[in-house]
């Protein structure tokens, strides 16, 4: 009888002590709109090896700059009244969804493509940019199209939409993925890699800083749209996050945002997909990359 009862006290203080060290965690975890406003900051993921969209500038400096970190501040200043509230965490495209889920960021601002499956994962804002696979390669390379890959090497980011896809086009293809793109960027201009296949908007970074030795080629063969990543069922921050988006649109920002990074205005046709739901952008992935099978 006694043993009984205090094998019952027993599993009774387990369950709370279990209980009491989840309560922090979950507080911890917190990233609706209401729980960012009270800590009066907001926690954003974002790249730190992506030239013109979130890097560390080469020049000196700990925090990153890039469209995506101009963006994320504009987002911070729209929810929080200062551009400064924002505390960046470095992301690669293997980490960025279980960090959201996790609560170890509140979002992302990392170059993630919305697709059908990462919708099933989490939450996406309305599109903030529409960008395209493409290929980097040597000024020497005789690679013009991605067919042009059967049988060569290619590297790309790990847990990224290029790697499914390169894999999907060509299958023959070897297919190097690393955990960022600064190792692909080395794998090429050392020789062990043909190509780098991603979004056109990171080739262009790499290009630009290696201008006499990398050219990008094989036009764009995909659409890649571009959504902030929010927390499953974290409504209360994606309507808010949109609502800044609309902002940054009709006030001239998101242009001169596009203007300080692209070095040209936004395309002519930026307001057919800036803004796009997430559901759309979905579906626009999905449709286009059915008919590349």
């Amino acid at each position: 009888m006694i043993r009984s009862l205090f094998c019952r006290w027993g599993a009774a203080l387990a369950v709370l002590a279990f209980a009491a060290m989840l309560l922090p965690s979950a507080a911890l975890a917190d990233s609706s709109l209401a729980a960012i406003k009270q800590r009066g900051v907001i926690k954003i993921g974002v790249k730190y090896d992506n030239p013109g969209f979130g890097y560390l500038d080469p020049k000196g400096g700990s925090e990153p700059v890039g469209f995506e970190i101009d963006l994320a501040r504009e987002i911070a200043k729209r929810i929080l009244g200062d551009p400064k509230k924002v505390q960046f965490t470095q992301v690669i495209s293997s980490n960025r969804i279980p960090q959201v889920q996790n609560g170890d960021i509140d979002m992302f601002i990392a170059t993630a493509t919305i697709t059908p499956p990462r919708l099933d994962q989490i939450n996406f804002s309305n599109v903030y940019y529409m960008a395209g696979q493409s290929l980097l390669v040597k000024k020497s390379s005789p690679i013009a199209k991605y067919a042009d890959l059967a049988g060569k090497a290619v590297c790309t980011a790990k847990g990224s939409t290029p790697e499914v896809t390169i894999k999907k086009l060509v299958p023959t293809a070897t297919v190097d993925t690393f955990d960022g793109y600064a190792p692909c960027l080395q794998a090429v201009l050392q020789g062990r890699d043909e190509a780098i296949t991603t979004d056109n908007t990171i080739l262009l970074g790499f290009e630009d800083q290696y201008p006499k030795d990398l050219k990008m080629v094989g036009g764009l063969f995909t659409y890649e749209p571009y959504g902030a990543g929010i927390a499953k069922g974290n409504d209360t921050l994606t309507k808010a996050v949109n609502d800044a988006l609309t902002s940054i649109g009709n006030d001239g920002t998101f242009a001169k945002i596009h203007e300080k990074w692209m070095h040209e205005p936004p395309p002519a046709n930026w307001k057919t997909w800036y803004g796009m739901s997430a559901v759309k952008g979905a579906e626009l992935f999905a449709n286009q990359a059915a008919e590349k099978k």
